[in-house]
């Protein structure tokens, strides 16, 4: 085999490296999930953190099945027809909430353009769940970009009220024929706009990859493009290869550059950014959910 043969996998950096994951925390985690019957992006996705996350008794929620009607070039998550929704989620999901104890959930899926709604009915169940079963958990959820039916769909999410919305924009505009082809970044960008238009309130958040190949001058846009968008809260992680299938890494980004990143977003306006190697959407979430809580406050004293 040569170096340039796929199969072959570039060896991680120190800081990228994670412990397996094997407490008992892990383990009573990954038990209530199958009970209840329900996926989770930290498995479906291959998260680095999900040691670490599920040790707390953390998980990140993926509703809608665990089958995907895209197929992005960085996506870990299997690409098909995905089954009928199943009516029981949003109950499963409010239970998962109060056996974990959970301050904070966060509520993702995958993308479902079979449904004619995109699936964001589904959210608005799980929301109204949550809140009636554990009103005291703020709820998050990071949803696909509703292809073709995007105001309705996000109306309807935006007036279930959760506190958080976050849709990832993945990477710079110029990747998107090759890394997220299904999609259009400014579309993504609009259904950001949005959120904020319908209610000023709701928290927005948003995430971009980098070591895809993107220049520093592109991901600056970018940034700028999300605060036009009045976008709250940014994410900024190293892009991982799944399989040999997918999109190559072409550069582990150093600690000290995403230190930089973060400093030239918080200089541009962000309520809050989380910057580093293993940077995921609900990494900490929690936590960061209190910070930019007490971000806005300060902002408006």
């Amino acid at each position: 085999m040569s170096e340039s043969d796929p199969a072959i996998r570039v060896r991680k950096p120190d800081w990228l490296r994670v412990r397996a994951p094997t407490s008992t925390g892990f383990a009573e985690t990954r038990k209530l999930m199958r009970r209840l019957n329900l996926n989770t992006v930290c498995e479906e996705a291959a998260c680095p953190n999900i040691g670490e996350c599920w040790t707390q008794k953390h998980a990140t929620v993926m509703i809608l099945g665990d089958t995907c009607t895209r197929a992005c070039a960085f996506c870990n998550v299997k690409t098909g027809m995905p089954k009928a929704v199943d009516l029981l989620e949003p109950v499963h999901v409010a239970e998962a909430a109060g056996e974990l104890g959970l301050e904070h959930i966060v509520i993702t899926s995958v993308d479902r353009d079979d449904l004619p709604d995109g699936g964001a009915s589904q959210f608005v169940k799980v929301i109204r769940e949550l809140r009636a079963r554990a009103p005291k958990t703020t709820i998050e959820i990071l949803t696909p970009d509703f292809r073709n039916k995007a105001e309705d769909a996000v109306r309807a999410i935006v007036e279930a009220r959760p506190d958080v919305y976050n849709h990832n924009l993945e990477t710079v505009p110029r990747l998107y024929p090759t890394i997220r082809p299904g999609a259009r970044y400014y579309h993504s960008l609009r259904l950001l706009e949005t959120v904020k238009k319908l209610d000023p309130t709701v928290f927005t958040k948003s995430g971009v990859m980098v070591g895809l190949g993107e220049q520093r001058l592109e991901l600056h846009q970018v940034m700028d493009d999300m605060r036009s968008a009045d976008i709250d809260f940014l994410t900024i992680g190293q892009y991982l290869q799944p399989t040999p299938r997918h999109a190559k890494v072409e550069e582990f980004v150093t600690p000290d550059t995403f230190r930089a990143y973060a400093s030239i977003a918080k200089a541009k306006g962000f309520l809050l950014v989380a910057s580093s190697p293993l940077t995921r959407s609900s990494y900490h979430a929690g936590a960061d959910f209190e910070r930019l809580r007490a971000a806005r406050m300060a902002k408006v004293k």
